[in-house]
């Protein structure tokens, strides 16, 4: 299976088919270092977020890279917590001044509900809609190339595109062998949402599977690289996320081989240990 480099958005936006994912990497020299040597070594898609506190140290390594500032495609989420239009409007600019950027390549709001109130039967429906209604706007504007969505379900969805006719080009969800979330993807694909998968190795839990272990073993390459690989030729744009050179160069290195379909098939329905 032909894998491209680049995916093309519905708005004919080019996106890197492999983001860095910098969650749980703390701002100063942990971010700074990990987003400067992911960019020395091909990556070009850079993926961050207000709640991950880290976006001064991601801004700067950008910023120090020394690469043309349209040949990275920097991505960045609102706070769960903070909704509604005119806060998604005062929140963006903070987030482009802490990047040190004009603007941003991609620009998603970061889960349908506040991340602490889950579970307590609370929609945010018309929240959303008016957040939504401010990056339509920014988009429009010309601040934000592309804009989206993360960990929305079909029902957080389908109301945002009601609303206001605009679909989002992006939703972001933790998606990796084992947890290939069937229902959202099939939901997204016909209306050309392309899906990023954040977690790509399911924060580690992959490493113990032993499908993967052998499926590594036959293609002589890393858990990590076949992960990311199914990924890719299942039509997800993966996040690896990694603060150790060589596994931020290793996770990059999955161009020159192919996963055979059965086993493809095989990687779709390992079992994940909890």
């Amino acid at each position: 299976m032909n894998v491209e480099n680049n995916y093309i958005l519905k708005n004919g936006v080019s996106i890197p088919a492999i983001g860095f994912g910098t969650w749980q990497i703390p701002n100063g020299k942990e971010a700074y270092e990990s987003t400067l040597i992911a960019i020395k070594n091909g990556y070009r898609h850079i993926d961050t977020a207000a709640a991950y506190g880290n976006e001064e140290s991601v801004g700067q390594a950008i910023k120090d890279s020394k690469i043309k500032r349209d040949e990275i495609f920097i991505t960045s989420k609102l706070k769960a917590e903070l909704k509604g239009y005119h806060t998604a409007k005062m929140e963006f600019a903070k987030t482009i001044e802490r990047l040190g950027v004009d603007y941003l390549d991609l620009y998603l709001i970061h889960a349908p509900k506040p991340w602490n109130v889950h579970s307590d039967g609370t929609e945010y429906t018309e929240q959303n809609i008016e957040t939504w209604k401010a990056f339509i706007e920014l988009h429009q504007e010309g601040k934000i190339r592309a804009i989206g969505v993360s960990n929305f379900r079909p029902e957080h969805l389908k109301p945002l595109i009601e609303a206001t006719g605009f679909v989002p080009h992006v939703n972001q969800i933790f998606l990796c062998p084992g947890a290939t979330q069937k229902v959202t993807v099939d939901y997204s694909k016909p209306l050309g949402i392309l899906t990023e998968a954040y977690s790509p190795f399911a924060t580690g839990r992959l490493f113990k599977v032993e499908i993967m272990q052998q499926m590594a073993e036959k293609y002589q390459k890393s858990i990590a690289q076949i992960a990311v690989r199914w990924s890719l030729q299942r039509g997800f744009l993966p996040l690896p996320k990694s603060v150790t050179p060589e596994r931020i160069m290793n996770n990059f290195q999955v161009w020159d081989f192919e996963i055979a379909e059965n086993d493809l098939e095989i990687i779709d329905n390992i079992q994940l240990p909890w």
